[in-house]
C-alpha cells in the first residue's frame, strides 16, 4: 500500500510530507496514522535537529475528510492515533518544527499550521475555518490557533468561516513568513537551524512559554539560572570559542 505520508532525513533535517493530492491532504484516519507515525519518528531520531512539514499538489490540507467523516459519527479509532494526538505532538515537540506550505489550507490544515513553530506561506495561499459552513465548529485547532492568532481574528475567522489571505494571516500571527518563493525562505530557515547548536535550540523552545507565563519576578530569576547554565555548558563552550577564534563550531561543520 503506498503511504499517504512520507519522511525523509537530510542532514540532520527531518522533512514529513504530506502526499495524498488526490484529496486535498485531507485528514483521512490512514494519512493522521501515518502522520503521527513519521513526526514521532523524526522527534525520536537523535540526528535530527528540526522537522519540515509539507505537502504534495496544489493543496497543502484540506482539513478533515469528510467523505470519510460522513461515514461515520466516531472521531477516532481503536489503536490509532487521533488528529489531537498530532497536534499535541507537534505543538510539545522538542525541537522545532517549520510547517512549509504548498498551498492554501482549510479547517484542520490551519491546526498544522499554528501547531508549528515558524510557518511559510505561498503568498497565494488562503485560509479559512470553513467548519462552521458545515454546521460544526473549529474546536481541536482552536487549541494552537487561538495561541498564535490575535483575539479579534480568532473571533472573526471562526465565526464567519470566510477566506483571507496570506497577508492576513501574517498580519494576525498565524503564519512566520509569505513569499513567492517558499522552497527558498524555508532552505533560509533550515540553514539557520543546521547553524545552532542542538541543545540550544531546545533550551530555546522550552523556554519560550516558560518566560512567557510566569511572573516577572519569578520569569527573570528563571532566566538567570538559566542563562548561567547554558553558557557553562559544553556546547556554550565550544560555541564561544569558535566566536573567538572565527570558526564555525563543531555542530555546524557540516553546514
Amino acid at each position: 500500500m503506498t503511504e499517504l505520508v512520507h519522511l525523509d532525513v537530510d542532514t540532520s533535517i527531518a522533512t514529513v510530507t504530506l502526499d495524498s493530492p488526490s484529496n486535498r491532504n485531507a485528514l483521512s484516519r490512514r494519512l493522521v496514522a501515518e502522520l503521527h507515525a513519521h513526526l514521532s519518528t523524526a522527534v525520536n531520531a537523535a540526528q535530527v535537529r528540526a522537522v519540515v512539514i509539507t505537502g504534495t499538489g496544489p493543496v497543502f490540507c484540506a482539513g478533515g475528510d469528510l467523505k470519510e467523516m460522513s461515514r461515520t459519527v466516531a472521531l477516532d479509532q481503536p489503536g490509532l492515533p487521533s488528529f489531537a494526538d498530532v497536534l499535541g505532538l507537534i505543538m510539545e515537540c522538542p525541537i522545532p518544527v517549520v510547517v512549509k506550505m504548498n498551498g492554501p489550507a482549510r479547517a484542520g490544515g490551519l491546526g498544522i499550521v499554528a501547531a508549528g513553530d515558524i510557518a511559510i506561506a505561498p503568498a497565494t495561499a488562503t485560509f479559512a475555518f470553513s467548519e462552521v459552513k458545515i454546521g460544526v465548529a473549529p474546536a481541536m485547532i482552536a487549541v494552537p490557533c487561538t495561541r498564535r492568532m490575535t483575539p479579534r481574528s480568532i473571533s472573526r475567522y471562526f465565526l464567519t468561516g470566510e477566506s483571507f489571505d496570506a497577508a492576513t494571516a501574517e498580519q494576525v500571527g498565524l503564519v512566520s513568513i509569505v513569499t513567492d518563493d517558499v522552497d527558498s525562505a524555508c532552505a533560509g530557515i533550515v540553514g539557520a537551524l543546521r547553524g545552532a547548536g542542538p541543545n540550544a535550540l531546545r533550551a530555546a523552545k522550552e523556554l519560550i512559554p516558560v518566560a512567557r507565563n510566569l511572573e516577572l519576578g519569578d520569569a527573570l530569576a528563571t532566566m538567570e539560572k538559566e542563562s548561567a547554565r547554558l553558557f557553562a555548558s559544553n556546547e556554550g563552550q565550544e560555541g564561544m570559542a569558535a566566536f573567538v577564534a572565527k570558526r564555525k563550531p563543531e555542530w555546524a561543520q557540516f553546514d
